[in-house]
């Protein structure tokens, strides 16, 4: 994935067809965090009615963006193929959402991977794998949106 041009605010990336794919398959898999995987602090006072309503407002949010990521995957017009590979153009704000997204997968993967500091030394297994590789790749694709929106400034 590789950003050619910014015209106003809609940016146009390169990538390839295993990159579209890839990058497809990592918002396919959101959401990953676990449900209220950072409750509310218990204090004195504070009733069990704020961790309901904090979870769900956190469910609200995720089911909006589960919509959103079908709706932007289902828009082809947004994809244009060309003989150097297929340009995809997304808005600074789609950007800034997809962002939110990638790290719900690196985070969320990291997450039910039990949390590892620095790089996971997990050995490779039907389940670590396919989590260390979508935490992986997520943060690609993280740094190279982020490279983007601070190289267009």
């Amino acid at each position: 994935m590789k950003l050619l041009r910014v015209q106003k605010d809609h940016y146009i990336f390169r990538l390839g067809r295993q990159e579209k794919e890839l990058f497809e398959l990592m918002l396919w898999l959101y959401p990953v965090i676990p449900s209220a995987h950072e409750p509310l602090k218990k204090t004195p006072g504070t009733p069990d009615q704020s961790q309901r309503l904090l979870d769900e407002a956190l469910s609200e949010q995720r089911k909006e963006n589960k919509k959103q990521v079908e709706a932007l995957l289902a828009d082809k017009a947004r994809y244009h193929e060309s003989d150097k590979g297929i340009e995809l153009t997304l808005t600074a704000g789609e950007i800034e959402w997809v962002l939110q997204v990638l790290n719900d997968v690196r985070v969320g993967n990291w997450l039910l991977l039990g949390s590892p500091e620095g790089h996971p030394r997990l050995l490779p297994d039907a389940e670590t794998s396919p989590r260390v590789a979508a935490m992986e790749i997520s943060g690609v694709f993280q740094m190279i949106l982020l490279d983007a929106i601070e190289h267009s400034r």
